[in-house]
């Protein structure tokens, strides 16, 4: 029995969906050989599928024969990260209220966690503050892990990783605020960059009951946006 229109649509999608995420996040870019290896494909199917990036900009070839993030991909991010920031905005404010501490978006750029967002709590006398804009490397902090354990694993991935997707969230102190706790919980919705919802804190008492929270706030957030 062969596989429906449809069903290979779907997959082919998927498929062009996961190497734009593999190129953005390979800082010097990625062969064909690479992209056939990362997705277990023949290399002519790996070819079509950079091809048809190419074409419509949202990677390039380079002299080098690798293929990079194209200019396309820069507008298509930008949509995507005011869908998620606009769905985001409302769970965030409700979240940051609930635990009286500042909340963040977070999604994967490259090789670095970046916030999209931010919310602190109303009429709360002190707050850790956290910019827009502000970024640390993957892997590094609550939301790095976080981000990554929104992937699917990958072999030889840092035991964190993998703990934070089997119990829902990553929590980790001090790793980019000296002296602040950091919980995050990963969101992982097809056709969209993963993306994590972060809390920082100096109190531990309200990062050590936050986890709960911001895995329901996730859940919210996926269902909306799916």
């Amino acid at each position: 029995m062969t596989d429906s229109p449809r069903a290979a649509g779907t997959q082919t999608l998927a498929r062009g969906l996961r190497v734009l995420q593999l190129v953005s996040m390979a800082a010097d870019g990625l062969s064909i050989q690479d992209v056939a290896g990362q997705l277990d494909v023949h290399r002519s199917i790996a070819s079509r599928l950079l091809a048809t990036l190419a074409e419509f900009h949202l990677v390039t070839r380079g002299s080098d024969g690798r293929y990079r993030t194209g200019a396309g991909l820069a507008a298509l991010a930008t949509g995507i990260q005011a869908t998620l920031r606009a769905a985001a905005a409302p769970i965030m404010r409700d979240l940051a209220a609930e635990l009286g501490a500042t909340v963040s978006l977070l999604v994967i750029d490259g090789s670095q966690a970046v916030a999209l967002s931010v919310v602190e709590p109303p009429g709360a006398s002190y707050v850790l503050s956290f910019r827009t804009g502000s970024r640390h490397p993957l892997g590094r902090g609550s939301a790095g892990v976080a981000l990554l354990a929104a992937q699917s694993p990958s072999p030889g991935e840092a035991p964190n990783v993998t703990e934070a997707r089997e119990r829902g969230f990553a929590s980790t102190f001090g790793e980019v605020e000296p002296g602040a706790y950091g919980v995050a919980a990963p969101i992982a919705v097809e056709g969209l960059p993963p993306a994590c919802l972060n809390l920082i804190t100096y109190r531990p008492e309200t990062a050590e009951g936050a986890g709960p929270a911001l895995m329901a706030a996730a859940a919210r957030l996926r269902a909306d946006l799916g």
